[in-house]
């Protein structure tokens, strides 16, 4: 076990090393703890205890998760706040479960102080669909629950005996934790339909997440596969379904965005280079060819012509 002790300063240094970067708020007396089981590759058991604070993790921060693609499930055990993820808030309170992603923006808010014990693993271990998971983000578990009954309790004893566990051991107990959180996550999230229909939602979720994040310039084809935990193929094979392709529809996408700042009197002062970055292009030779290619004028001629419309 690894015990880690630190102040307000240090505080995101230590959410970088036993969770993920985050941007940290907190007032001038913040302790913080954590207790770190090793129990496999990517797959922790951490109890912590905080002082009050407000932490963030960025569109940009989120954009370079790593490929094990983490997860985290948080029990807690004292104090209050809420977390929000994915338009959705969860209410944070002593006994409740809930679930967060790294590879999407979060922010969360407690505002006294704060324990909770937190499984830290990859997405693929997880034994539930991509749609699924993303719809089980920032849900709040009712403690009162019997599969959060059991989930916290084992969350509990396995913190307590894991040193004293072999390294197999370790293992299997950590996987174990993570069929009973895919047992109770089944009783929060709402009905996700297989077949076809998870393929529609996965492509309106994708869809969703392209309109969200326009201004990531990082946002690739392969980068958006990436983030829904698929393929570069089955993303186009998706795509196909409403006739186009992701590169297209990204493209398209930013081209509106651009063409409705352009028309909007009140970004007369953004240039239009500001105006291309803002909607994702790096290189602006490139997005007025593009823009010229889709609407038949230059960005500037199209402000000229449409600005007070």
């Amino acid at each position: 076990m690894r015990i880690h002790e630190f102040s307000g300063e240090e505080l995101e240094d230590a959410t970088s090393e036993i969770y993920v970067p985050v941007i940290a708020r907190v007032g001038p007396d913040f302790r913080g703890r954590s207790a770190v089981h090793e129990l496999g590759e990517a797959l922790t058991l951490c109890r912590s205890h905080w002082g009050p604070m407000s932490v963030v993790r960025t569109d940009r921060m989120a954009a370079r998760v790593p490929a094990d693609d983490l997860m985290f499930f948080s029990v807690y055990m004292a104090g209050q706040g809420r977390l929000r993820q994915h338009d959705r808030c969860a209410e944070l309170a002593a006994g409740t479960g809930v679930l967060v992603e790294a590879r999407s923006r979060y922010e969360r808010v407690t505002p006294i102080e704060t324990g909770n014990l937190t499984l830290r693993f990859s997405r693929e271990l997880l034994p539930l669909r991509t749609a699924e998971i993303t719809e089980a983000c920032a849900r709040s578990i009712d403690p009162a629950t019997p599969a959060m009954q059991m989930l916290s309790g084992y969350f509990g004893r396995l913190f307590e005996v894991a040193d004293d566990l072999t390294e197999p051991q370790r293992l299997d107990a950590g996987r174990a934790a993570i069929d009973l959180l895919a047992m109770a996550l089944r009783d929060v999230t709402p009905s996700v339909p297989g077949g076809d229909g998870s393929a529609g939602v996965l492509l309106d979720m994708m869809r969703t997440h392209i309109r969200e994040h326009l201004a990531d310039p990082q946002l690739r084809v392969a980068e958006l596969a990436r983030r829904h935990h698929i393929s570069v193929r089955h993303a186009y094979t998706l795509f196909e379904r409403i006739g186009t392709t992701p590169g297209a529809y990204l493209r398209q996408q930013r081209l509106l965005a651009a063409r409705a700042l352009l028309s909007d009197p009140r970004y007369d002062r953004l240039a239009v280079p500001s105006i291309a970055a803002v909607v994702g292009f790096l290189d602006l030779s490139t997005f007025e060819r593009a823009f010229r290619r889709q609407y038949g004028t230059t960005p500037a001629g199209w402000r000229r012509e449409h600005r007070h419309s």
